[in-house]
């Protein structure tokens, strides 16, 4: 009888761990250090031990798992395939075989953005939607896709990444995946603020923004305030990003965006700044697309990955 699963989301600093029943109520939630020394080759041993160390301290048998699953920092295809992750010093390989054998139990593992949007569906702010797409607005721009309850991996694992649609043609400066004008060196956090950079540079309009000094959150707290300059920054990110999901939508057609990372924390003014921008750019028939906010925050990801096991 399975009555317990563990969810995992692995991070380039830590790990992130879950035990879970099989009805997606979390038990138990900790974490453990990423060790990416000597390519990352401890990342998998490190989590099954974690694993069966939470299997002792609980007394579950190892017949009463159903599995585990796990989001990892890279492009990961529907066999559990992970071709390459950067920050953890991963080439090609199976986690799913590899993790797997470590256990003696059922891996599934998925991109982490992508996983993360499963969790959002199943327990979070996409809740009631069928086929939605997460959209995380941290340091970069990443996206998860769910079509009728299933994760869009794509090929090679890419799929959903949202934050390298190219929006912008005049830009100079490289994104970090190489390319230039991508929707994350705008609509991020790191991207917010270089937009307030921009504006503020020689400016004398009254703002209680300086140049050099202000964070994504000072941006929409000022907003909040009625800053007229914040607002102007704020409907340059909300053209961008209303631009770059007009696309999405296009291709995709979701019931819901389902808006998470850091930069979600500004709340719902965030939202109307997109919706906005977006409508008049989206073909009709996802026009009516539904904009919510992450409820999960961090532990998206575990659910996300619990999900994956589940089935």
């Amino acid at each position: 009888m399975k009555k317990y699963c563990f969810g995992v989301d692995v991070g380039g600093t830590t790990i992130k761990m879950g035990l879970f029943d099989v009805q997606g109520n979390v038990l138990d939630k900790w974490e453990i250090v990423t060790r990416t020394e000597n390519n990352g080759e401890n990342v998998l041993p490190d989590i099954a031990k974690a694993a069966e160390d939470k299997m002792a301290e609980k007394n579950i048998a190892k017949e009463e798992v159903a599995g585990v699953g796990v989001g990892v920092p890279g492009p990961v295809d529907s066999k559990g395939i992970v071709h390459r992750c950067v920050n953890l010093g991963w080439d090609v390989f199976n986690v799913n075989e590899k993790l797997g054998a470590l256990l003696d139990m059922p891996v599934m593992a998925g991109n982490d953005a992508n996983v993360a949007a499963l969790g959002e569906m199943w327990k979070g702010g996409g809740q009631g939607y069928n086929s939605l797409v997460v959209v995380t607005l941290g340091t970069g721009v990443g996206g998860g896709i769910i079509v009728e309850g299933k994760m869009l991996t794509g090929a090679t694992g890419a799929g959903g990444e949202i934050g390298h649609i190219h929006v912008e043609d005049d830009e100079q400066q490289a994104c970090g995946c190489g390319n230039r004008g991508c929707l994350e060196q705008y609509a991020s956090a790191t991207g917010i603020v270089n937009l307030a950079n921009k504006r503020l540079a020689g400016s004398t309009d009254e703002t209680v923004l300086k140049e050099g000094q202000c964070s994504a959150k000072d941006v929409w707290d000022a907003v909040k305030a009625g800053d007229a300059v914040a607002i102007e920054i704020a409907e340059q990110f909300g053209a961008y990003l209303g631009k770059g999901l007009a696309a999405v939508a296009g291709v995709v057609n979701p019931e819901a965006f389902v808006i998470g990372g850091g930069v979600s924390k500004a709340g719902e003014v965030l939202l109307s700044y997109i919706e906005k921008n977006y409508k008049p750019l989206v073909f009709h028939g996802s026009r009516d697309v539904k904009f919510t906010l992450a409820t999960l925050g961090n532990d998206a990801g575990i659910y996300g990955a619990a999900k994956l096991v589940l089935g």
